[in-house]
């Protein structure tokens, strides 16, 4: 495997009206477990059933129904553990976390706050110029979501769906080790690709499947690394919690705002309140939600109704042994394998369906040439079309037949890009286009030679030109493949045209 290293990125600093400073950023990320059924009932997860018609009586609180643990649920939080390199606490528990909210039948949430599921592990964060972050992860639990509330559908009352209620959620604690806006985006970016790789989260934002509470605190310059030499937080400054960002651009926008509002509030001699607060994205500015609670006051006890989770090691080490192949280690294989650039080899293991699509086509191949097809025409072409990968009208195997009728002389580039039209529009196969239209390659020599020659004698200006200055052969090269209709070979073509002009 290649041996991929990195620079650390320098801090984000934010200079203030008399000193500068430097934002510290931990993140909270509810990820929703990818299953057919709920945390603790039979009822269905499906997305946009109609209100109310997915929760089963434990979901709504009837009186005496027991929560049942999913299995498959555990074991998806386990394999998302395991992707993240983190430890598998093969003892954990549940409790119950209570407080009063309207989408919440029970008047609680049962979560795992002193025993979770998954300790201590880590994702590697690239930034695209050559530096990375390792983000550290505190820890995984999983936790009941809650329902929603509607407030829209009338002037006069608020209406509740349910459906979300009890839906298995991972919240996959980081330490504050990410130190700026692009940084915050991008572990958010990682850490989905990498739950979408294994199957444990679909990492939908706009559907609520995956959601970010960010937490923005800002110290003078030098404070961090005392704390992180110490692990002592007064090092750092009280840090607020942005609630609830479901968008890239907006956390970005969020953590920027947050953080020159606390640097102003500091430098005019006052004290940041800790308190989560919304960030509204129309006014560029982060509001008062409420005041942080702290652990004690959501009266936090142990769930008397579900007993420890026991799980065997012997059962971890199966789901280990059939993990699939993590974006950083098949980055590393496209490079190692493939001769690809780093930022290709980025490019093509973003998702699950472009890595499978390209190894596709590359199999057997000349990687390079495959990439350069992958990324160039067909992504682009996909991007102007608005479509996705999953849904491109060239196969992988058509793809790798302009590849291989590239690389036999059947066809020059410029030709390959006009079968690879016909093909995305029409779905014929390109070496069937080739021959009913006529568009092989010229590599008869002859042919090439008396195009030259015509060429040649039909401009004797241009000929003396190009033999005082050996730049200006490329004219030539440019008529003989006009009127071959770009079919001549290039290389002949090239090589015909400086023997003649010598």
């Amino acid at each position: 495997m290649l041996d991929l290293t990195y620079d650390t990125p320098k801090p984000r600093v934010i200079a203030g009206a008399k000193h500068d400073w430097e934002l510290v950023i931990g993140m909270e990320v509810h990820a929703q477990v990818s299953s057919n059924s709920k945390l603790f009932s039979g009822a269905s997860t499906q997305f946009g059933a109609e209100p109310n018609s997915n929760v089963a009586f434990v979901d709504a609180a009837m009186p005496g129904m027991l929560p049942v643990i999913n299995e498959f649920c555990v074991e998806q939080a386990v394999r998302t553990g395991l992707g993240l390199k983190a430890q598998i606490n093969l003892k954990s528990a549940f409790d119950r976390k209570n407080y009063f909210y309207p989408d919440l039948p029970q008047g609680y949430q049962i979560s795992q706050l002193y025993e979770p599921i998954v300790g201590e592990g880590e994702v590697l964060v690239e930034l695209g110029d050559g530096t990375a972050r390792l983000v550290r992860v505190e820890r995984i639990h999983m936790e009941q979501d809650a329902g929603k509330s509607i407030h829209d559908m009338d002037p006069n009352m608020s209406f509740v769906d349910l459906n979300r209620t009890g839906v298995c959620l991972m919240e996959i604690v980081s330490r504050p080790d990410i130190r700026g806006p692009e940084e915050a985006a991008a572990y958010l970016a990682k850490l989905r690709q990498i739950l979408r790789y294994l199957g444990t989260c679909n990492g939908d934002m706009q559907s609520g499947a995956m959601r970010a509470d960010v937490n923005v605190s800002i110290c003078r310059v030098g404070q961090y690394e005392k704390y992180q030499e110490t692990q002592d937080f007064s090092h750092l400054g009280t840090r607020c919690e942005i609630k609830n960002m479901n968008s890239m651009r907006f956390i970005q926008q969020a953590i920027d705002v947050e953080a020159r509002r606390q640097i102003a509030i500091v430098e005019a001699g006052g004290e940041v309140t800790q308190e989560t607060r919304l960030f509204d994205p129309d006014k560029q500015e982060t509001r008062s939600m409420r005041s942080k609670e702290e652990a004690h006051d959501y009266r936090y006890f142990p769930d008397p109704d579900l007993l420890p989770l026991e799980i065997e090691q012997a059962w971890v080490d199966d789901i280990a042994a059939n993990l699939p192949e993590l974006p950083d280690a098949k980055k590393a294989r496209f490079i190692n394998d493939f001769g690809l650039s780093d930022y290709d080899a980025s490019v093509l293991t973003a998702d699950l369906d472009s890595a499978g699509y390209f190894e596709a086509v590359a199999k057997g191949r000349d990687g390079k040439m495959a990439a350069n097809w992958v990324i160039n025409e067909l992504f682009g072409r996909l991007k102007k079309d608005e479509k996705d990968i999953s849904d491109s009208p060239v196969t992988p195997a058509q793809l790798g037949e302009i590849v291989d009728l590239i690389s036999s002389d059947a066809i020059s580039g410029k030709i390959a890009k006009d079968v690879f039209e016909i093909s995305y529009t029409t779905g014929r196969n390109p070496a069937e286009i080739v021959e009913t239209e006529g568009m092989k390659q010229v590599t008869d020599t002859g042919a090439i030679e008396a195009a030259v020659d015509e060429i040649i004698a039909a401009n004797p200006d241009q000929v003396a030109k190009a033999q005082a200055n050996p730049k200006l052969a490329g004219w030539f090269v440019g008529q003989v493949m006009k009127a071959t209709g770009g079919k001549a070979n290039p290389k002949a073509v090239n090589q015909i045209v400086a023997a003649k002009l010598k």
